[in-house]
């Protein structure tokens, strides 16, 4: 019997046989909460090119990166530096710093009280055009792949379209520095569960990435080329009423002379709406799976009570 594996789909199946996909993507999430997606249509160039200028940052002295954060920000915009986040009940820091790209917005939409600007690195000239085409490409890729969730979910098609189209969503490019420490309790990234409704990940061929299965053993999670994961967050677990879970997955430290070596991934984490209601959808409601989430809640104050969790706003009680 072959190792379990989590499924990687082929996109293109969906105009083809959508009926098929639709069938196979519900089954991973309902298995996994994870699956890869390939030929998804993300240019090979408009990884590559995001990927060089990332790298240029990341190279840049830390006075330098340090003076992109954001104080106040939860790290909304800008730079994170190396043992900031902390994973939810996690007494031990990531090893990791990230920069986070958000949408832009004119200056008198409504939401920017809660959306703040982009910070752009003047050092490396090219990281504003590159990085946010590598956003609106993953924008786009995340709009397709709700677009089969919903069908799934006993939805219109379109059903999430206009609920994401001005979501606080987040591109984070980030870097796992080589590991010092050998005896360090923390891992590049701790155990969790995303905050959004789906995520989209480039980067993950490289071994690390574990999910936990529910026999509550670890699965490591390896793509083949090319491929981007997609996984569930809370957001969608509370809207689905678990039918999509919310996997717990976490980032491992190497082994041997690979801990010696930088990591580099890139989420984009999939927001809804700021003023977007998460109240269960009736199609996910049955006798064998009453309403977990009676009351609704607002995406933005459930985004801001999972930041005081993680340590990036400050627990003003």
């Amino acid at each position: 019997m072959s190792e379990e594996q989590v499924p990687t789909l082929d996109l293109a199946q969906y105009d083809s046989d959508r009926d098929g996909f639709v069938a196979a993507l519900g089954e991973a999430y309902e298995r996994f909460g994870f699956c890869g997606v390939r030929n998804h249509g993300v240019a090979d160039e408009i990884i590559s090119d995001a990927y060089d200028a990332f790298h240029r940052f990341f190279a840049l002295p830390n006075e330098v990166k340090a003076s992109y954060s954001v104080s106040g920000g939860g790290g909304a915009r800008g730079y994170t530096g190396f043992g900031i986040e902390t994973a939810k009940d996690s007494q031990h820091p990531d090893l990791k710093e990230f920069w986070q790209v958000g949408r832009e917005l004119a200056d008198d939409h409504p939401h920017r009280d809660r959306m703040p600007p982009n910070r752009w690195p003047g050092e490396v000239a090219d990281f504003e055009e590159r990085g946010y085409r590598l956003y609106e490409a993953l924008d786009d890729l995340g709009r397709r792949m709700l677009r089969a969730m919903a069908l799934y979910l006993g939805q219109d098609e379109v059903f999430f379209d206009d609920k994401v189209n001005e979501g606080n969503s987040i591109l984070r490019p980030i870097h796992y520095p080589p590991i010092e420490d050998t005896g360090t309790q923390s891992v590049r990234s701790g155990r969790h569960e995303d905050i959004n409704l789906i995520t989209l990940l480039i980067g993950a061929e490289g071994p690390g990435l574990e999910i936990l299965r529910r026999d509550r053993t670890w699965l490591p999670v390896t793509t083949i080329p090319g491929a981007i994961v997609c996984n569930i967050g809370d957001m969608m677990q509370r809207l689905t009423n678990h039918v999509f879970p919310s996997t717990t997955h976490r980032v491992v430290n190497p082994p041997g002379a690979l801990a010696t070596q930088s990591r580099y991934s890139i989420p984009f984490f999939l927001h809804p709406n700021a003023d977007f209601m998460i109240e269960t959808l009736g199609t996910c409601i049955s006798d064998d799976n009453p309403n977990r989430y009676p009351e609704p809640l607002g995406s933005h104050e459930y985004l801001q009570q999972r930041l005081i969790e993680i340590g990036l706003l400050p627990d003003d009680e």
